[in-house]
């Protein structure tokens, strides 16, 4: 048998070198460690902090046991699609979509959806270091999952915003830290995360609790790719503009000339059926593409050719493809796309009464005016949720009787210039940059009375200076 040193030595030349710490003093110190006083002292060090490195291992499982759930320290990491499914009860509570009626909170979604997407995107890199923490703001709607939850202060209008920053390393403590922020449910996390580990406690200790940073030497020896080289070359192939121009600028072009037959037969509906209608104008809601908005002119010039006589009630509208038919706040007719021709019928059918209810409207406006010092009541579409005439005209009815029953007492013609819009979900008056006033239809009417008073004079200034920035 060969001697116990001479094995000990052929076994650290088989080790291979992890980032050049494995020095020569260190092989002498393993096969004697009876060497003079240096090796001694070092001898000593690394027992001392083998002894501490054994005592803290198990206090940090502790801690991490404490805050996470007991598979969580066992699981495998979550995969891109994973992720996504287990993120789903969080898009279902902030997915732009269900905030039609509160376009701020809508924009605030969609933009931290963006940078949350591409955070997601990079902790999947390959070799991607560190993140730089982001911090991301979400409207969460009030769900089945979370509305027993005592403790969740929402607004009237069903949502209530939530901050956090991220700052983790890998999906899944992204998921969960993303799903407890929000107070939302992590047991559906463990059936998607199949591959739990069995061992116990013991023998998960010994797993390493950082990865290995092997020497450049070993990707040569073995053939491995080097993650940093990975990272470094994903880093110089990061999409710009340019590039990304270039790549797809001949696919567009390729794409314009193939849908430019289809783009005149849209024009030449269009113009058709407003001549045969008299309409002022035909819109759309949302960017649908051109394929569907031609169906869905066929399918109003079919109902055309059926009732005619019908459709010409909306004689001198804008007519607007949308979610939901209906008359809107400004008088544009709402053609739901989801609806048949029979809903569409009945609709043309109650135009003269929406006029009636418009004149309603109108005459509503100028009682409201006429209390506030001969300020102006607007509706501005691009800045306010898409309502319909009953009900935009319900939030009338309503702030009118607040005004009728707390007279507040404005000089006639006083505010004569200014502009308001009235919002229900908001619960203090505000002044926008365009020079309006931002009303909410239960705002305290004292409290009204000294806003507008004392912004009145910004007010005309934030006005003039839209004024002239239009001439320019």
């Amino acid at each position: 048998m060969r001697p116990h040193t001479a094995l000990r030595e052929e076994w650290l030349s088989s080790l291979p070198v992890l980032g050049g710490r494995w020095n020569r003093s260190e092989k002498a110190l393993a096969a004697d460690p009876c060497q003079n006083s240096i090796n001694g002292c070092l001898e000593v060090d690394v027992h001392i902090y083998s002894e501490m490195f054994c005592h803290l291992r198990p206090v940090r499982r502790l801690c991490l046991e404490k805050i996470f759930p007991h598979w969580f320290l066992y699981s495998r990491a979550l995969s891109g699609a994973e992720a996504v499914n287990a993120l789903r009860p969080f898009y279902f509570a902030v997915h732009p979509d269900f905030f039609g009626q509160h376009p701020r909170e809508r924009e605030v979604n969609e933009n931290s959806l963006k940078r949350l997407s591409v955070y997601l995107e990079n902790l999947q890199k390959p070799g991607f270091k560190s993140l730089k923490p982001t911090q991301l703001t979400f409207y969460v709607r009030e769900t089945d999952q979370n509305s027993s939850d005592g403790q969740e202060s929402f607004s009237t209008a069903g949502f209530r915003a939530v901050k956090f920053t991220l700052h983790t390393r890998d999906l899944l403590s992204t998921v969960l830290y993303i799903l407890n922020s929000c107070s939302l449910s992590i047991e559906h996390i463990q059936s998607l995360n199949t591959n739990v580990h069995s061992q116990p406690l013991k023998e998960a200790k010994r797993m390493p609790d950082r990865p290995i940073k092997w020497d450049k030497s070993y990707y040569s020896f073995t053939g491995f790719k080097d993650p940093d080289e990975d990272l470094e070359q994903v880093s110089r192939m990061e999409t710009t503009l340019t590039s990304w121009l270039d790549n797809n600028g001949k696919s567009a072009v390729k794409k314009l000339k193939n849908s430019l037959p289809l783009r005149k037969e849209l024009d030449r509906l269009k113009d058709e059926l407003s001549h045969q209608l008299q309409l002022s104008d035909i819109r759309w809601q949302r960017s649908w593409g051109i394929a569907h908005r031609c169906s869905q002119l066929h399918s109003l010039g079919r109902l055309a050719q059926q009732n005619l006589e019908t459709l010409k009630n909306a004689k001198g509208c804008t007519l607007v493809f949308t979610d939901r038919s209906g008359m809107s706040a400004v008088g544009h007719v709402m053609l739901g796309t989801m609806d048949v021709h029979h809903h569409w019928t009945k609709l043309f059918e109650r135009l003269p009464s929406y006029f009636d209810l418009q004149r309603r409207l109108m005459l509503l406006e100028d009682q409201i005016s006429y209390l506030l010092g001969g300020m102006q009541v607007v509706y501005i579409e691009e800045l306010q949720p898409m309502l319909t005439l009953e009900e935009y005209y319900s939030l009338l009815d309503v702030f009118y009787n607040r005004l009728m029953k707390n007279r507040i007492l404005f000089h006639p013609r006083s505010l004569r210039g200014l502009q308001m819009i009235l919002n229900s979900d908001r619960y203090a008056p505000s002044l926008h940059e365009l020079g309006h006033f931002n009303i909410p239809t239960l705002c305290d009417p004292a409290n009204l009375q000294w806003f507008i008073l004392t912004k009145a004079q910004q007010a005309r200034e934030n006005m003039k200076r839209k004024e002239d920035h239009h001439l320019l």
